[in-house]
C-alpha cells in the first residue's frame, strides 16, 4: 500500500486520533531491543536501516557501500529478510533457479552486486554469511532488529519527506521515536535533490553524508521517448521526476505500492495503454526484477546509483572495520 498523506503532514486530525497507537508502537520497538542479546560475530556487521516505515533509498546505499567495500579489498555479504518472498532461509541467493516470489525483489537485485543470504531470522543469516566467507556482512535494513550486534549503522532517510510528521505507525511512519534511533546510528545519509537536503530538519549529533540518486548511463537517449512508466517503489514520483529530467515525454505516470506484484493482468493492462499511446514501457531496476521472463524484453529499464558528498569522510567510516 502507499503511505498515507497524512503522515507526511504537521498535524491532521488522523495522526491525533491515532496518536495512542502509536505511542504503542513505539513501547513495542523499546521492548524488543530491551530484551535483546545481541548476536556478536567475527565479521564486522554494517547495517543500512531506516527510522520511516517503507522506502527511503536503501537498496541504493547497499550497493554504493558494497562497491565501496570491495575497493578497500573486503568480501562482503549481504543478509536480507526477503520482503515478499516465501523462503525462509538460511539461503543464497541465485537469481538463475529463484525469482521475486521466491527470495524478493531487493535479494535478487543485489544479488548482480555480491552474494545475498535471505532468512527470516537475521540471526541466522548473519551466522551463514559468516560460515559462506564474508570479510563484511551488510544487514539491508534491521535498525530495529536486535539479534546482532551491529559494529556501524547507516540511517538512511529521503531529504525530502524527512522523517513525516514525526510519530510512529499508524499515526506517521515512523518504527521508533527519530531520537531513539539516531542514538543507535553511526552516521545519517539523506538522499534528495540540493533544496531538498536544505530543507531537511533533524535533531543531529551524528555525521550526516547528502547523497543524490543519478541515472547510470546506458546509452539509452531519452530525450523525446513516449513512455509509459511505472514503478513500485517507496516513492514512485521520483522515478518519473528522473525520467523527465533526462528528456522523456512521460504520457501516463502508474505508481504501484512498494513490492506490488507485476499480475498478468496490470501488465496486460500497461502493454495495452503503451501500444495504444505508441510509447515505451519503462520502469525501475527494482520493478524489473519482477517481470516476468517472457516479458523483460518489452520494458525498458532506468537504472541508478548513489552518488554521496564526502566520500573520503564515508571511507574512513568503512576502514575502522579493519582489513
Amino acid at each position: 500500500m502507499q503511505a498515507p498523506r497524512f503522515w507526511f503532514r504537521p498535524q491532521s486530525w488522523q495522526s491525533l486520533l491515532l496518536a495512542p497507537l502509536g505511542a504503542l508502537y513505539a513501547l513495542g520497538t523499546s521492548r524488543r531491543h530491551a530484551r535483546g542479546h545481541p548476536l556478536k560475530l567475527t565479521p564486522p556487521v554494517i547495517c543500512v536501516g531506516n527510522i520511516n516505515a517503507g522506502g527511503t533509498g536503501k537498496t541504493p546505499t547497499v550497493i554504493y557501500l558494497v562497491e565501496a567495500l570491495k575497493a578497500l579489498g573486503h568480501t562482503p555479504i549481504i543478509v536480507s529478510r526477503g520482503y515478499g518472498g516465501t523462503l525462509q532461509g538460511p539461503a543464497r541467493v541465485d537469481p538463475r533457479k529463484q525469482s521475486a516470489a521466491d527470495v524478493g525483489d531487493e535479494p535478487l537485485l543485489l544479488a548482480a552486486f555480491c552474494p545475498v543470504i535471505v532468512a527470516k531470522s537475521r540471526h541466522e543469516g548473519a551466522k551463514r554469511a559468516a560460515e559462506d566467507g564474508a570479510s563484511v556482512i551488510l544487514f539491508d535494513d534491521g535498525l530495529q532488529d536486535p539479534s546482532v550486534h551491529k559494529d556501524l549503522s547507516f540511517v538512511v532517510v529521503d531529504a525530502k519527506h524527512g522523517f513525516g510528521n514525526g510519530r510512529c505507525i499508524p499515526a506517521g511512519p515512523l518504527r521508533e521515536p527519530v531520537a531513539t534511533g539516531l542514538a543507535r546510528a553511526d552516521a545519517l545519509i539523506t538522499i534528495g535533490a540540493a533544496a531538498e537536503q536544505a530543507a531537511f530538519k533533524a535533531p543531529l549529533t551524528l555525521p550526516r553524508f547528502e547523497a543524490t540518486l543519478a541515472p547510470l548511463p546506458t546509452g539509452m537517449d531519452w530525450t523525446g521517448t513516449r513512455v509509459l512508466a511505472f514503478a513500485g517503489i517507496g516513492h514512485p514520483e521520483k522515478f518519473f521526476t528522473t525520467l523527465k529530467s533526462l528528456g522523456a515525454t512521460i504520457i501516463h505516470a502508474e505508481a504501484l505500492a512498494d513490492h506490488q506484484p507485476l499480475t498478468s493482468a496490470l501488465m496486460s493492462r500497461l502493454l495495452a495503454d503503451a501500444k495504444r499511446h505508441n510509447a515505451r514501457l519503462v520502469t525501475t531496476e527494482k520493478d524489473a526484477v519482477r517481470l516476468p521472463q517472457s516479458l523483460r524484453h518489452e520494458v525498458l529499464t532506468l537504472p541508478v546509483r548513489l552518488k554521496v558528498d564526502k566520500t573520503s569522510e564515508l571511507t574512513a567510516l568503512l576502514e575502522t572495520l579493519g582489513p
